[in-house]
C-alpha cells in the first residue's frame, strides 16, 4: 500500500510539473515572476558539481557592494555595473556588447524585461533616480517613445504635494505583467513624516499610469477603520521595499507589505494600521483586493515581511492545492491557498506582552501560525550568550538582559530597553528563500542575530537617526548598560501633532570580536516540506572563518545575505558572508556537496541559465565583507568593500 501510494504522489507531481511554466529560463529577476529562485537544467547535479569552475568574470568597475540579479535573455546578461550603468555582456564569455549609462541611483535588486508577441519589440525596464526607465534590450538606446523621453517619475498620482518631495529611488524592481510594469513606491524615509507607499502600474508602452493600490487605505475603502480617522493624509510607511511575486496564469499579484511608519512607536497610527505587514493579492489587471492576511497588527518591531512570496503547488488533505507561502522577519512561515487566502494550517491570535509607553496602543494579540513550525530563535535568555565573548562581556550582557524587558517575542520597545529577537534585520530577508514548485518544497536562510530597541524623547541621551535607519545611540559594544532612563515627561508638553514623539536608537549587540550578543548558530538553512507542513532538515548556513580556524564549526555565518537557488539537479546553491564562500547542499539532507572560495562576500541571488547547450551559474560578488561585518567595536571598523565583479561558473568542456 505504501508503495502504490508513494507512486501515486510522484505521478501527481509529475503531472503538476508539466502544467507549471518553464524554469529553464532566467529571464526576469528571481528567475521568474513567481520568484521561486529555482531552475529546472540538470547539467550540473549532484553527482559532477565538484568539477565547477569559473569560466568568465565581469569586473563592476569600482568598489562597493553589489546585489543586483542578473537576467539572461537569447544569450545575452544584463547586469548593473560601472557606476551604475546597464551593461549587457556575452552570457557565455562575459564579453561586452553595450553600456547605457545612468545619472544617480539604479534599483540594486534587479530589473525586468518585455517584450511584445512577436518579439520585435525588446524592452528593459528599471529604476533610476526616482524615474522609471526604459531602454531597448538589443541596443541599449532609450526607448523615447516612453513617458517623458524614456521616463516616468513615480512622483505622479501620489494624492499629497509633491513639489518638495525628493525623487522616490526604490530597490525593488517590480513585475511586468502583460502590458503593465507594477511598480511599489518607497516610503521616502523611515521618519514620522514618510509617505505612503502605494502600488502603481504603468503602461509599458507609454508610461502613463493605469491603476493605483493605496497601501493607506482612503475612506470608503477596506481598512480605513484600521487606522485614526483620516490617517491617510499624514501617515506613511506601509512599503513594499523588497520583492513582489505575480501568478501570471490567475493574473494576481501578490505584495508583501512593510511597516507603518514611525517603526517602533505608533501613538500616531492607533489601531490595526491595514495593510502594514500585510501580504496582499491584488488583481493584476486593475489593481483589485482580492484577499491580505496581516502578520503583525500595529507593528513596533519593524518586521516588514521581507521577501518575496513564494508560489509552488503542494498535497493538503488529500487535494493539489496552489500555495503562496510568505516567510518573515521574526522566523514564521505562513502558507496561504493563493486563490481564496485561506490557511493551510490554523493560526492562532495568541497574547503578547503590553507595551507600557505614554501613548502607545500595542496590539493585545498576534497571529502565530500552528504549522509549519519556526525556521528561527525567537527568543534570546542568559543561556544563549555567545560563549565565544570574554567573560567579562558576558557578565555584562547578563546584567543587560535582567534589566531589559525581555518577555519573548513581540515584547514592546520600551524606555528601560527592550530585547528583540530574531532583530529588525531577520529572520528571513531579501532573496533568502527558494522552493522546488514540482514537490512542495521551500528552502530558507535565517538570520539569527537579536537587537536592543530602547525609546527616547529627541535630543535625549545620546541621539539617533530617529528613524532608525541604523544603531543610532545605542551604547558602544562592550559597555555597561546604561542607567535606567528618567521618567518621560507629561504628555503636555511633548505633544506634536497630538502625539508624543521619540525615538528608537537600536543596537545590534555586535560585541568587541565583532560577534553577536546570542550564540551561535547565526544562520541556518532549512527545508520545508509544506504538503505536511514540517521542517525536513536545518543545518547551520556557512561558518565564522576565524572561529573555523580554531576548530569552532558548526557556527553559522555571521549576517548572510546570500539567496538562495534550488535547481533540478538535486543542488540548493547559497552563498554566505562572514566566510566568503559559495556552497551547493543536497536537498535530500542538508550536507555540504561543494564549496569554494570567493574574493568577497556575495550578497545578491545567483542566477542559472543555459547558453549553446552549456549550463552557467552567476553569481554576483558584493565586493564587500557582509552586512555589519566587523562593526563589533569603534576601534575595529568594517575594512573598505573591495572591487565587485560577477563570476560565472560552469563544468569543464568535454
Amino acid at each position: 500500500m505504501l508503495r502504490m501510494l508513494a507512486f501515486f504522489l510522484a505521478g501527481a507531481a509529475t503531472l503538476l510539473a508539466a502544467d507549471l511554466r518553464s524554469f529553464d529560463t532566467w529571464t526576469q529577476y528571481l528567475g521568474g515572476p513567481d520568484s521561486s529562485q529555482y531552475s529546472s537544467l540538470k547539467q550540473i547535479n549532484k553527482s559532477n558539481v565538484k568539477q565547477l569552475e569559473v569560466v568568465w568574470t565581469y569586473p563592476t568597475g569600482e568598489r562597493g557592494n553589489y546585489l543586483f540579479n542578473p537576467i539572461v535573455i537569447d544569450g545575452t546578461m544584463y547586469v548593473l555595473a560601472k557606476n551604475n550603468s546597464v551593461v549587457a555582456l556575452d552570457a557565455a564569455t562575459g564579453k561586452e556588447i553595450w553600456t547605457h549609462p545612468n545619472q544617480g541611483a539604479v534599483g540594486t535588486r534587479g530589473m525586468n524585461y518585455w517584450e511584445s508577441q512577436d518579439r520585435s519589440d525588446r524592452r528593459l525596464l528599471y529604476i533610476n533616480a526616482g524615474f522609471l526607465t526604459e531602454i531597448d534590450a538589443r541596443t541599449g538606446q532609450t526607448i523615447a517613445s516612453f513617458g517623458d523621453n524614456g521616463r516616468t517619475d513615480l512622483r505622479v498620482g501620489l494624492d499629497r504635494d509633491t513639489s518638495n518631495l525628493r525623487p522616490l529611488q526604490t530597490n525593488n524592481p517590480g513585475r511586468v505583467f502583460e502590458d503593465l510594469i507594477i511598480i511599489p513606491l518607497p516610503a521616502g524615509g523611515a521618519n514620522y513624516d514618510a509617505i505612503p507607499a502605494d502600488v502603481h502600474a504603468y503602461d509599458v508602452h507609454t508610461g502613463k499610469l493605469v491603476w493605483v493600490f493605496h497601501s493607506i487605505p482612503r475612506p470608503g475603502e477596506f481598512g480605513y477603520d484600521t487606522w485614526p480617522k483620516d490617517a491617510w493624509k499624514t501617515a506613511g510607511g506601509v512599503h513594499n521595499w523588497n520583492e513582489m511575486t505575480v501568478d501570471e496564469k490567475r493574473g494576481i499579484a501578490y505584495i508583501p507589505f512593510g511597516t507603518a511608519r514611525y517603526d517602533f512607536y505608533g501613538a500616531n497610527r492607533h489601531g490595526q494600521d491595514l495593510f502594514g505587514n500585510s501580504l496582499v493579492a491584488l488583481d493584476a489587471r486593475t489593481g483589485k483586493r482580492l484577499w491580505h492576511f496581516q502578520t503583525v497588527h500595529h507593528d513596533l518591531w519593524d518586521y516588514d515581511l521581507p521577501t518575496a512570496p513564494k508560489l509552488l503547488t503542494v498535497r493538503h488533505n488529500g487535494k493539489m492545492v496552489d500555495a503562496v507561502a510568505q516567510p518573515t522577519k521574526q522566523g514564521f512561515l505562513f502558507v496561504f491557498d493563493r486563490v481564496t487566502g485561506e490557511p493551510l494550517w490554523p493560526i492562532e491570535e495568541r497574547p503578547v506582552p503590553k507595551s507600557d509607553v505614554p501613548g502607545e496602543e500595542s496590539w493585545p494579540t498576534q497571529p502565530f501560525p500552528t504549522k509549519p513550525p519556526p525556521f528561527a530563535r525567537q527568543s534570546f535568555t542568559e543561556k544563549d550568550i555567545n560563549p565565544y565573548l570574554p567573560e567579562a562581556e558576558q557578565q555584562m550582557l547578563r546584567e543587560r538582559l535582567r534589566a531589559a524587558r525581555n518577555e519573548g517575542l513581540f515584547t514592546p520597545p520600551s524606555f528601560q530597553g527592550t530585547i528583540e529577537m530574531p532583530g529588525n534585520n531577520g529572520g528571513a530577508n531579501w532573496g533568502s528563500s527558494a522552493v522546488d514548485p514540482t514537490k512542495g518544497t521551500l528552502y530558507v536562510v535565517s538570520k539569527e542575530l537579536p537587537m536592543t530597541i530602547k525609546l527616547q524623547l529627541p535630543g535625549a541621551g545620546r541621539g539617533g537617526r530617529g528613524g532608525g535607519g541604523g544603531r543610532g545611540g545605542a551604547p558602544p559594544s562592550g559597555a555597561a548598560p546604561e542607567a535606567q532612563p528618567p521618567a518621560p515627561p507629561a504628555p503636555a508638553e511633548t505633544v506634536e501633532g497630538g502625539f508624543i514623539r521619540y525615538n528608537a536608537p537600536y543596537d545590534f549587540m555586535l560585541m568587541s570580536n565583532g560577534l553577536s550578543a546570542i550564540g551561535p548558530p547565526w544562520s541556518q538553512l532549512t527545508a520545508y516540506d509544506l504538503n505536511t507542513g514540517t521542517i525536513l532538515w536545518q543545518v547551520p548556513n556557512g561558518e565564522v572563518s576565524s572561529l573555523a580556524e580554531e576548530g569552532h564549526t558548526g557556527t553559522g555565518s555571521h549576517a548572510p545575505r546570500g539567496g538562495v537557488l534550488v535547481t533540478a539537479g538535486g543542488l540548493i546553491f547559497v552563498a554566505t558572508s562572514s566566510d566568503k564562500k559559495l556552497r551547493a547542499y543536497d536537498p535530500d539532507n542538508g550536507k555540504v556537496i561543494w564549496e569554494t572560495s570567493l574574493p568577497a562576500a556575495s550578497e545578491g541571488v545567483p542566477a542559472m541559465y543555459e547558453v549553446g547547450g552549456r549550463q552557467y551559474l552567476a553569481v554576483c560578488v558584493a565586493g564587500g565583507n557582509g552586512l555589519m561585518a566587523g562593526r563589533g567595536s569603534p576601534d575595529k571598523p568594517a575594512p573598505a568593500p573591495g572591487p565587485g565583479s560577477y563570476m560565472v561558473f560552469a563544468l569543464p568542456r568535454k
